[in-house]
């Protein structure tokens, strides 16, 4: 996934609208055909530097001297290709991102489409919490600044999947504004205060999700 993209545009679903929002690519090397074979490698080179940094020293070890010097290449390489830092974390969020958004755009339900929203609502939101839980230093570490916290391209496609599955269960309700609450119930810096700070296991906070879009939408909670 790049770090250069734009700001996107908003991605609104009408309230009469059953449509799922679009698997987003992400820009892995072997989607752009214009790529040059010396750049992909060099970014393929790069990525299992910076993987490997980060399985030795956890996230905050993976700096772009450290990945230039891993991967024997000069540290404007590493600039030129991921722009900073957090773009070159996010880059190592990519497949991770493309499975998970297949999963809930496409894949089986209850987390795909063929459940009733709310059940898929459930899922998505426990679906995120274990993706967190399993990659929350890399997810923390690749938090862009705050002024840009809210518009990276896999960030806007969470909101707008949630705001769906909103629109289908509350078609009265400011779905919109619901779900950007919700999706601070699944923020990772959340995630890390709950489970590293507050010590809670993940099953608590699955079934918190669960209350909380129980009570929201009016439902019984699962058994």
């Amino acid at each position: 996934m790049s770090a250069v993209l734009p700001p996107l545009p908003p991605l609104p679903t009408p309230p009469d609208s059953n449509g799922e929002p679009e698997l987003l690519q992400l820009g892995a090397p072997e989607d752009e055909p214009c790529l040059r074979a010396d750049a992909a490698r060099n970014r393929a080179r790069l990525l299992e530097a910076a993987a490997r940094l980060v399985a030795e020293h956890g996230a905050a070890g993976v700096t772009m001297e450290a990945v230039a010097a891993a991967a024997s290449v000069g540290k404007g390489t590493v600039f030129r290709r991921f722009g900073d830092r957090t773009g070159l974390l996010t880059a190592l969020l990519d497949h991770s991102e493309r499975n998970f958004q297949a999963a809930f755009l496409s894949g089986p339900a209850p987390l795909g489409p063929g459940a009733p929203p709310v059940d898929r609502l459930r899922a998505f939101g426990r679906a995120t919490l274990r993706r967190s839980v399993d990659e929350l230093d890399l997810q923390l570490a690749a938090e862009p600044s705050p002024d840009r916290r809210f518009t990276p391209a896999p960030r806007r496609v969470h909101h707008s999947h949630v705001t769906l599955l909103l629109r289908q269960a509350l078609p009265d309700a400011d779905c919109e504004l619901l779900a950007h609450a919700l999706m601070g119930y699944l923020d990772p810096a959340t995630v890390h205060h709950l489970t590293r700070r507050c010590h809670m296991p993940l099953e608590r906070l699955e079934k918190g999700w669960d209350d909380l879009v129980a009570r929201l939408t009016c439902t019984d909670p699962p058994q």
